[in-house]
């Protein structure tokens, strides 16, 4: 049976997880140019796990910094089927609290300096992103949070904002009355490629605040994210040691397929320079 990969996207400290070992930081290079960082290979019961800090080690890229095409492709060049996103996020509704865990299904686009597709130059594609989480991944997210002791709520909308500015108070309190659920800053761009890579995508949602809208609780700051989230990293590492467990088989989802019948360009208009490029993403549909 082949080796099952698994690329977790978060902060440096996710892979300080027990059991896990084999533990080599590996340079990948892409034709996106260079990821936000090194990337920690590992293996976790019989399951290879490669994390990516997603801001780079020390927190250094802003949302708008981050190359995210460079980053998913790293992933995929490295063999990931699945990706595991684990963010900070504000909470917009009364029943999902801070210290609490929401696995989204749906993603809602606020930005408007991101680079989110791997396609242009000679190839267009138009991949269905009308349900842009794995099913299957988010279920077992769900599960394994459950285990860990977490309040999960699974379902909802993850609300991507630009950043790096939080939202005014009359913007939080207009996103409520859209009927999002949590606020964040980075998870769409890879939701989106992630889908066009052919990889399976969910997030898990570390509520650390209630954005600016709640008049009974203080109003969000970086202190306060970062001190609820260093509280919620062991959490989060037991969530995923859960989650790993269940993932030693090959996925059953549509993910894997999602670029079939998605690039309409003609073969013969598109530049060698682009196929070659993408090879590792359009190969097997242009052979």
């Amino acid at each position: 049976m082949a080796e099952r990969v698994v690329g977790i996207i978060g902060g440096s400290g996710l892979y300080e997880i027990d059991g896990l070992t084999g533990m080599q930081e590996l340079e990948v290079t892409t034709p996106f140019g260079p990821p936000s960082d090194r990337i920690v290979s590992g293996t976790l019961g019989g399951v290879r796990l490669v994390f990516l800090p997603r801001h780079g080690r020390g927190h250094r890229l802003l949302p708008s910094e981050i190359p995210y095409r460079a980053n998913i492709y790293a992933l995929k060049k490295l063999g990931a089927e699945r990706v595991i996103s684990v963010s900070a996020v504000g909470s917009m509704k009364e029943n999902v609290a801070p210290g609490e865990v929401l696995i989204p299904d749906q993603f809602f686009d606020r930005t408007q300096k991101r680079d989110n597709t791997f396609f242009g130059d000679g190839l267009v594609a138009h991949v269905s992103l009308a349900d842009p989480v794995c099913p299957e991944l988010s279920a077992i997210l769900h599960e394994a949070a459950g285990e860990a002791g977490a309040v999960a709520h699974r379902g909802g909308t993850y609300l991507c904002i630009e950043g790096p500015a939080f939202s005014t108070r009359a913007e939080s309190r207009i996103f409520r009355t859209w009927g999002v659920d949590v606020i964040g800053m980075t998870n769409l761009p890879e939701a989106r490629l992630a889908r066009e890579a052919e990889l399976c995508y969910a997030t898990l949602a570390m509520v650390t605040d209630y954005d600016c809208w709640h008049d009974e609780h203080e109003d969000v700051t970086a202190e306060a994210i970062l001190a609820t989230f260093q509280r919620n990293v062991i959490l989060a590492r037991r969530i995923v040691a859960n989650a790993v467990d269940k993932l030693g088989g090959a996925p059953s989802c549509a993910c894997g397929s999602a670029l079939n019948n998605t690039c309409i360009s003609l073969r013969e208009t598109i530049p060698a320079a682009t196929l070659q490029r993408l090879e590792l993403l359009v190969g097997k549909y242009f052979r």
